[in-house]
Protein backbone atom coordinates (compact mmCIF):
# COMPACT_ATOMS: atom_id res chain seq x y z
CA UNK A 1 0.00 0.00 0.00
CA UNK A 2 2.25 2.36 0.86
CA UNK A 3 5.21 1.67 -2.37
CA UNK A 4 1.96 2.57 -4.25
CA UNK A 5 1.12 5.87 -1.85
CA UNK A 6 4.33 6.99 -2.56
CA UNK A 7 4.94 7.05 -6.62
CA UNK A 8 4.47 11.21 -6.38
CA UNK A 9 8.04 11.45 -4.84
CA UNK A 10 10.69 13.79 -6.56
CA UNK A 11 13.81 12.37 -7.56
CA UNK A 12 16.43 12.09 -4.88
CA UNK A 13 20.23 11.56 -4.65
CA UNK A 14 20.40 7.90 -6.32
CA UNK A 15 19.92 6.28 -9.97
CA UNK A 16 16.98 4.71 -10.99
CA UNK A 17 12.71 5.72 -10.92
CA UNK A 18 11.52 7.97 -8.23
CA UNK A 19 10.49 4.50 -6.23
CA UNK A 20 13.65 3.11 -6.74
CA UNK A 21 15.23 6.24 -5.59
CA UNK A 22 13.22 6.42 -2.16
CA UNK A 23 13.31 2.50 -1.12
CA UNK A 24 17.18 3.14 -2.14
CA UNK A 25 17.41 5.50 0.59
CA UNK A 26 15.20 3.94 3.07
CA UNK A 27 17.05 0.92 3.08
CA UNK A 28 20.38 2.42 3.57
CA UNK A 29 18.98 4.55 6.46
CA UNK A 30 17.78 1.16 7.95
CA UNK A 31 21.14 -0.75 7.43
CA UNK A 32 22.45 2.10 9.77
CA UNK A 33 19.78 1.82 12.35
CA UNK A 34 18.89 -2.14 12.29
CA UNK A 35 19.94 -3.65 15.66
CA UNK A 36 21.33 -7.45 14.87
CA UNK A 37 21.04 -8.31 18.52
CA UNK A 38 17.00 -7.50 18.91
CA UNK A 39 16.58 -9.69 15.81
CA UNK A 40 14.48 -12.92 15.75
CA UNK A 41 14.03 -15.33 13.02
CA UNK A 42 11.13 -17.93 12.10
CA UNK A 43 10.20 -20.30 9.32
CA UNK A 44 7.94 -18.83 6.92
CA UNK A 45 5.86 -20.08 3.47
CA UNK A 46 8.38 -17.55 1.55
CA UNK A 47 10.97 -18.80 3.83
CA UNK A 48 12.89 -17.59 7.07
CA UNK A 49 11.94 -14.08 8.09
CA UNK A 50 13.49 -12.28 10.71
CA UNK A 51 12.26 -9.55 12.73
CA UNK A 52 14.42 -6.38 13.60
CA UNK A 53 13.95 -3.86 16.22
CA UNK A 54 14.24 -0.39 14.46
CA UNK A 55 13.22 1.54 17.59
CA UNK A 56 11.90 0.63 21.03
CA UNK A 57 10.82 3.12 23.69
CA UNK A 58 7.87 4.17 22.26
CA UNK A 59 4.45 4.70 24.85
CA UNK A 60 1.84 2.73 23.20
CA UNK A 61 2.60 3.61 19.67
CA UNK A 62 -0.87 3.41 17.87
CA UNK A 63 0.40 4.11 14.13
CA UNK A 64 3.17 4.26 11.19
CA UNK A 65 3.26 6.41 8.41
CA UNK A 66 6.65 6.66 6.42
CA UNK A 67 7.89 10.03 5.11
CA UNK A 68 9.09 10.76 2.04
CA UNK A 69 12.89 11.46 2.95
CA UNK A 70 12.81 8.12 5.03
CA UNK A 71 11.80 8.67 8.35
CA UNK A 72 8.81 7.47 9.83
CA UNK A 73 6.04 9.31 11.86
CA UNK A 74 4.34 7.47 14.79
CA UNK A 75 1.51 8.04 16.88
CA UNK A 76 1.54 7.38 20.54
CA UNK A 77 -1.45 6.62 22.21
CA UNK A 78 -0.89 8.94 25.03
CA UNK A 79 -0.91 12.30 22.81
CA UNK A 80 2.67 12.43 21.17
CA UNK A 81 3.51 12.10 17.33
CA UNK A 82 6.77 11.86 16.61
CA UNK A 83 9.22 11.40 13.52
CA UNK A 84 11.54 7.97 14.04
CA UNK A 85 15.17 8.38 12.65
CA UNK A 86 18.48 6.71 13.13
CA UNK A 87 16.54 4.65 15.59
CA UNK A 88 15.39 7.20 17.69
CA UNK A 89 12.06 8.53 17.95
CA UNK A 90 12.51 13.04 18.03
CA UNK A 91 10.86 15.56 19.94
CA UNK A 92 6.97 15.41 20.34
CA UNK A 93 5.77 17.68 16.95
CA UNK A 94 3.99 20.50 18.50
CA UNK A 95 0.02 21.59 17.62
CA UNK A 96 -1.28 17.66 18.08
CA UNK A 97 -5.36 18.31 19.67
CA UNK A 98 -6.02 17.33 23.11
CA UNK A 99 -6.63 13.88 23.51
CA UNK A 100 -8.62 11.91 25.76
CA UNK A 101 -5.87 9.38 26.95
CA UNK A 102 -8.04 6.47 29.31
CA UNK A 103 -8.66 3.31 28.86
CA UNK A 104 -8.77 2.86 24.69
CA UNK A 105 -8.71 5.98 23.91
CA UNK A 106 -6.03 8.47 23.07
CA UNK A 107 -3.94 9.92 19.47
CA UNK A 108 -4.90 6.93 17.43
CA UNK A 109 -4.04 6.66 13.08
CA UNK A 110 -2.66 8.81 10.72
CA UNK A 111 -2.60 9.01 6.91
CA UNK A 112 -0.34 11.21 5.02
CA UNK A 113 -2.50 12.64 2.01
CA UNK A 114 -1.31 11.62 -2.17
CA UNK A 115 0.43 14.90 -2.28
CA UNK A 116 1.83 15.12 1.36
CA UNK A 117 5.75 15.82 -0.42
CA UNK A 118 4.08 19.36 -1.66
CA UNK A 119 1.17 19.79 0.77
CA UNK A 120 2.27 18.55 4.22
CA UNK A 121 -1.33 17.44 4.75
CA UNK A 122 -2.14 14.46 6.85
CA UNK A 123 -4.89 13.46 9.18
CA UNK A 124 -5.12 12.31 12.28
CA UNK A 125 -8.17 10.27 14.33
CA UNK A 126 -8.20 10.57 18.30
CA UNK A 127 -10.83 10.66 21.29
CA UNK A 128 -11.81 14.19 21.66
CA UNK A 129 -13.25 15.03 25.17
CA UNK A 130 -16.69 16.96 25.46
CA UNK A 131 -15.24 20.31 27.00
CA UNK A 132 -13.50 20.63 23.46
CA UNK A 133 -15.78 19.50 21.09
CA UNK A 134 -18.33 21.48 22.21
CA UNK A 135 -20.52 18.12 23.37
CA UNK A 136 -22.31 18.11 26.72
CA UNK A 137 -20.86 14.84 28.25
CA UNK A 138 -18.32 11.95 27.43
CA UNK A 139 -15.42 11.20 24.69
CA UNK A 140 -15.90 9.96 21.04
CA UNK A 141 -14.03 9.81 17.72
CA UNK A 142 -12.49 12.39 15.95
CA UNK A 143 -10.29 13.72 12.86
CA UNK A 144 -8.16 16.22 12.34
CA UNK A 145 -6.80 17.65 9.37
CA UNK A 146 -3.62 19.69 9.78
CA UNK A 147 -0.24 20.43 8.02
CA UNK A 148 3.01 19.13 9.15
CA UNK A 149 5.94 21.34 9.14
CA UNK A 150 9.24 19.06 9.32
CA UNK A 151 12.25 20.89 11.71
CA UNK A 152 14.67 19.18 13.14
CA UNK A 153 13.93 15.74 15.01
CA UNK A 154 10.47 17.00 15.51
CA UNK A 155 8.42 20.29 14.06
CA UNK A 156 4.43 21.16 14.51
CA UNK A 157 1.04 21.01 13.19
CA UNK A 158 -0.70 23.99 11.51
CA UNK A 159 -3.63 24.85 10.03
CA UNK A 160 -4.91 22.36 12.12
CA UNK A 161 -8.81 21.84 11.79
CA UNK A 162 -11.40 18.84 13.00
CA UNK A 163 -13.13 18.06 9.79
CA UNK A 164 -15.38 15.09 11.89
CA UNK A 165 -16.74 13.94 14.89
CA UNK A 166 -19.03 11.43 16.24
CA UNK A 167 -22.46 13.22 16.48
CA UNK A 168 -23.20 11.06 20.16
CA UNK A 169 -20.39 11.70 22.81
CA UNK A 170 -20.78 8.73 25.66
CA UNK A 171 -18.40 8.51 29.03
CA UNK A 172 -17.42 5.27 28.08
CA UNK A 173 -13.08 4.27 27.53
CA UNK A 174 -13.87 1.40 24.84
CA UNK A 175 -14.33 0.54 21.70
CA UNK A 176 -13.41 4.11 19.62
CA UNK A 177 -12.33 2.34 16.45
CA UNK A 178 -10.22 4.02 14.81
CA UNK A 179 -8.30 4.14 11.43
CA UNK A 180 -8.23 6.44 8.50
CA UNK A 181 -7.81 5.10 4.80
CA UNK A 182 -7.98 7.84 2.39
CA UNK A 183 -9.36 6.17 -0.75
CA UNK A 184 -8.37 6.32 -4.81
CA UNK A 185 -10.45 9.37 -5.34
CA UNK A 186 -9.48 11.24 -2.30
CA UNK A 187 -12.22 10.81 0.09
CA UNK A 188 -11.48 9.84 3.44
CA UNK A 189 -13.34 6.51 4.80
CA UNK A 190 -13.15 6.09 8.82
CA UNK A 191 -14.01 3.48 11.46
CA UNK A 192 -15.65 4.14 14.37
CA UNK A 193 -16.58 1.32 17.27
CA UNK A 194 -19.41 1.28 18.96
CA UNK A 195 -18.44 2.84 21.97
CA UNK A 196 -18.70 -0.70 24.17
CA UNK A 197 -22.96 0.36 23.82
CA UNK A 198 -23.81 -2.43 21.37
CA UNK A 199 -27.13 -1.44 20.21
CA UNK A 200 -25.95 1.87 18.76
CA UNK A 201 -24.23 -0.47 16.06
CA UNK A 202 -28.02 -0.64 14.82
CA UNK A 203 -29.12 2.93 15.02
CA UNK A 204 -28.60 4.35 11.93
CA UNK A 205 -29.42 7.90 12.78
CA UNK A 206 -26.09 7.62 15.05
CA UNK A 207 -22.48 7.25 13.76
CA UNK A 208 -20.75 4.37 16.00
CA UNK A 209 -20.45 1.13 14.72
CA UNK A 210 -19.99 2.37 11.62
CA UNK A 211 -17.58 3.17 8.91
CA UNK A 212 -18.15 6.37 7.73
CA UNK A 213 -16.96 8.41 4.19
CA UNK A 214 -16.15 12.05 4.19
CA UNK A 215 -14.29 14.42 1.88
CA UNK A 216 -10.75 16.02 3.05
CA UNK A 217 -12.71 19.05 4.33
CA UNK A 218 -14.87 16.59 6.38
CA UNK A 219 -18.06 17.94 3.93
CA UNK A 220 -20.03 14.59 3.10
CA UNK A 221 -19.53 13.51 -0.86
CA UNK A 222 -22.34 13.42 -3.01
CA UNK A 223 -22.35 9.47 -4.35
CA UNK A 224 -22.41 8.09 -0.75
CA UNK A 225 -25.01 5.87 -0.29
CA UNK A 226 -27.77 7.17 1.71
CA UNK A 227 -30.08 4.40 2.38
CA UNK A 228 -33.03 5.47 3.63
CA UNK A 229 -32.61 6.62 7.91
CA UNK A 230 -28.87 6.86 7.55
CA UNK A 231 -26.92 9.23 8.46
CA UNK A 232 -25.21 10.65 5.36
CA UNK A 233 -21.81 10.51 6.47
CA UNK A 234 -22.42 6.54 6.51
CA UNK A 235 -20.88 4.11 4.34
CA UNK A 236 -22.01 0.64 6.19
CA UNK A 237 -23.34 -0.22 9.44
CA UNK A 238 -23.02 -3.06 12.14
CA UNK A 239 -19.56 -2.93 13.00
CA UNK A 240 -18.02 -3.77 16.89
CA UNK A 241 -14.67 -2.04 16.83
CA UNK A 242 -12.65 -1.81 13.57
CA UNK A 243 -9.30 -1.48 13.71
CA UNK A 244 -7.81 -2.12 10.88
CA UNK A 245 -8.57 -0.97 7.28
CA UNK A 246 -6.73 -0.72 4.05
CA UNK A 247 -7.48 -0.75 0.27
CA UNK A 248 -6.82 -2.97 -2.04
CA UNK A 249 -5.00 -2.09 -5.47
CA UNK A 250 -8.13 -1.46 -7.15
CA UNK A 251 -9.90 0.14 -4.82
CA UNK A 252 -11.46 -1.63 -2.18
CA UNK A 253 -11.40 -1.18 0.95
CA UNK A 254 -10.89 -4.17 3.69
CA UNK A 255 -11.52 -3.83 7.37
CA UNK A 256 -10.95 -6.65 10.51
CA UNK A 257 -12.95 -5.95 14.02
CA UNK A 258 -12.85 -7.33 17.26
CA UNK A 259 -15.43 -9.46 18.33
CA UNK A 260 -16.64 -10.31 21.91
CA UNK A 261 -14.96 -13.64 23.01
CA UNK A 262 -14.91 -14.72 19.29
CA UNK A 263 -16.25 -13.95 16.39
CA UNK A 264 -13.22 -11.20 15.20
CA UNK A 265 -13.91 -10.18 11.27
CA UNK A 266 -12.77 -9.65 7.95
CA UNK A 267 -15.19 -7.36 6.11
CA UNK A 268 -14.67 -5.95 3.03
CA UNK A 269 -17.54 -3.09 3.66
CA UNK A 270 -19.72 -2.22 0.43
CA UNK A 271 -21.34 0.96 0.81
CA UNK A 272 -25.17 0.52 2.60
CA UNK A 273 -24.52 -2.51 3.67
CA UNK A 274 -25.33 -4.13 7.65
CA UNK A 275 -22.52 -6.32 8.62
CA UNK A 276 -24.84 -7.59 11.86
CA UNK A 277 -23.59 -6.42 14.92
CA UNK A 278 -24.75 -7.22 17.59
CA UNK A 279 -27.54 -9.60 15.79
CA UNK A 280 -25.21 -11.41 14.51
CA UNK A 281 -22.24 -12.65 15.65
CA UNK A 282 -19.39 -15.90 15.76
CA UNK A 283 -18.61 -14.44 19.32
CA UNK A 284 -20.18 -14.60 22.56
CA UNK A 285 -20.40 -12.51 25.71
CA UNK A 286 -17.23 -12.34 27.86
CA UNK A 287 -19.26 -14.15 30.22
CA UNK A 288 -20.09 -16.91 28.06
CA UNK A 289 -24.06 -15.59 27.39
CA UNK A 290 -25.17 -16.08 23.82
CA UNK A 291 -25.05 -12.54 21.72
CA UNK A 292 -28.34 -11.38 19.28
CA UNK A 293 -29.71 -13.95 17.01
CA UNK A 294 -27.24 -16.56 15.95
CA UNK A 295 -24.65 -16.34 13.45
CA UNK A 296 -26.72 -15.86 10.18
CA UNK A 297 -29.79 -13.58 9.29
CA UNK A 298 -31.91 -12.11 6.12
CA UNK A 299 -30.31 -8.52 4.79
CA UNK A 300 -26.94 -9.18 7.16
CA UNK A 301 -23.63 -9.64 5.81
CA UNK A 302 -21.70 -12.25 6.65
CA UNK A 303 -17.58 -11.73 7.34
CA UNK A 304 -14.75 -13.01 4.72
CA UNK A 305 -13.40 -14.53 7.45
CA UNK A 306 -13.69 -14.66 11.34
CA UNK A 307 -11.20 -15.65 14.26
CA UNK A 308 -12.74 -17.90 17.57
CA UNK A 309 -11.38 -17.85 19.54
CA UNK A 310 -10.29 -13.93 19.08
CA UNK A 311 -6.82 -12.51 18.21
CA UNK A 312 -8.15 -9.06 18.91
CA UNK A 313 -6.78 -7.89 15.26
CA UNK A 314 -5.40 -4.19 14.68
CA UNK A 315 -3.78 -3.26 12.30
CA UNK A 316 -4.25 -4.25 7.97
CA UNK A 317 -2.35 -4.09 4.88
CA UNK A 318 -1.85 -5.88 1.62
CA UNK A 319 1.49 -6.84 0.29
CA UNK A 320 2.83 -5.20 -2.74
CA UNK A 321 6.27 -5.45 -2.09
CA UNK A 322 9.03 -7.29 -4.00
CA UNK A 323 11.04 -8.92 -1.06
CA UNK A 324 7.67 -11.34 -0.92
CA UNK A 325 6.52 -12.13 -3.90
CA UNK A 326 4.69 -14.96 -2.59
CA UNK A 327 2.71 -13.01 -0.90
CA UNK A 328 1.42 -10.03 -3.30
CA UNK A 329 -2.41 -9.28 -2.83
CA UNK A 330 -2.32 -11.15 0.08
CA UNK A 331 -2.96 -9.71 3.71
CA UNK A 332 -1.17 -9.16 6.28
CA UNK A 333 -3.13 -8.26 10.32
CA UNK A 334 -2.03 -7.91 13.97
CA UNK A 335 -2.89 -9.32 16.40
CA UNK A 336 -3.25 -7.91 20.07
CA UNK A 337 -4.42 -10.69 22.46
CA UNK A 338 -2.99 -13.32 20.23
CA UNK A 339 0.18 -11.45 19.93
CA UNK A 340 1.39 -12.56 16.26
CA UNK A 341 0.99 -11.35 12.53
CA UNK A 342 -0.94 -13.21 10.52
CA UNK A 343 -0.70 -13.72 6.57
CA UNK A 344 -4.25 -14.17 4.99
CA UNK A 345 -3.81 -15.83 2.02
CA UNK A 346 -6.79 -14.22 -0.74
CA UNK A 347 -7.76 -15.54 -4.18
CA UNK A 348 -9.81 -12.62 -5.44
CA UNK A 349 -12.61 -11.48 -2.41
CA UNK A 350 -12.27 -14.68 -0.71
CA UNK A 351 -9.80 -16.19 2.35
CA UNK A 352 -8.79 -19.38 1.11
CA UNK A 353 -5.85 -19.75 3.72
CA UNK A 354 -3.98 -18.46 6.89
CA UNK A 355 -0.62 -17.93 8.33
CA UNK A 356 0.47 -17.46 11.64
CA UNK A 357 3.90 -16.17 12.46
CA UNK A 358 5.86 -14.67 15.31
CA UNK A 359 3.05 -16.25 17.85
CA UNK A 360 3.99 -14.87 21.34
CA UNK A 361 7.28 -13.67 20.41
CA UNK A 362 6.98 -9.91 19.58
CA UNK A 363 4.50 -8.75 21.70
CA UNK A 364 0.77 -7.44 21.29
CA UNK A 365 0.92 -6.13 17.41
CA UNK A 366 -1.27 -2.54 17.24
CA UNK A 367 0.21 -1.78 13.53
CA UNK A 368 1.04 -3.58 10.06
CA UNK A 369 2.30 -1.01 7.52
CA UNK A 370 3.88 -2.20 4.08
CA UNK A 371 6.81 -0.22 3.71
CA UNK A 372 8.72 1.50 0.43
CA UNK A 373 11.21 -1.27 0.42
CA UNK A 374 9.12 -4.61 0.59
CA UNK A 375 9.43 -4.74 4.03
CA UNK A 376 6.76 -5.11 7.08
CA UNK A 377 6.71 -3.30 9.34
CA UNK A 378 4.79 -3.57 12.94
CA UNK A 379 4.04 -1.44 16.21
CA UNK A 380 4.04 -3.07 19.70
CA UNK A 381 1.23 -1.74 22.20
CA UNK A 382 3.44 -1.62 25.69
CA UNK A 383 4.93 0.97 27.84
CA UNK A 384 8.34 0.38 26.01
CA UNK A 385 6.51 -0.13 22.51
CA UNK A 386 9.15 -1.26 19.36
CA UNK A 387 8.76 -0.38 15.75
CA UNK A 388 10.06 -3.71 14.16
CA UNK A 389 10.85 -4.81 10.74
CA UNK A 390 10.38 -8.08 9.29
CA UNK A 391 12.19 -9.12 5.78
CA UNK A 392 13.64 -12.16 4.47
CA UNK A 393 16.29 -13.66 6.29
CA UNK A 394 19.72 -11.19 5.24
CA UNK A 395 17.98 -8.36 3.62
Amino acid sequence: MFARAFKFLPPIAAKGPPMYRFATTFGALLALIATPAAAQTVESSAGNLTATVIAEGLDHPWALGFLPDGRMLVTERSGQLRVIADGVAGTPIAGVPNVYNQGQGGLLDLALAPDFENSGQIYLTFSERAEDAGQQRGQGTAVLAARLVLEGDGGRLEDQKVIFRMNRFTTTNRHFGSRVVIGQDGNLFVTLGERGEQDRAQDFADLAGAIVRIAPDGSVPDDNPKPEGWAPELWSKGHRNPQGATLREDGVLFTVEHGARGGDEVNMPRPGANYGWPVITYGVDYSGVPIGEGTEKAGLEQPLHYWDPSISPSGLDFYDGELLPEWQGDLLAGGLSGQLLVRLDMEGDAVVGEERLFAGQLGRIRDVRVGPDGAIYLLTDEDNGRLIRVAPEGR
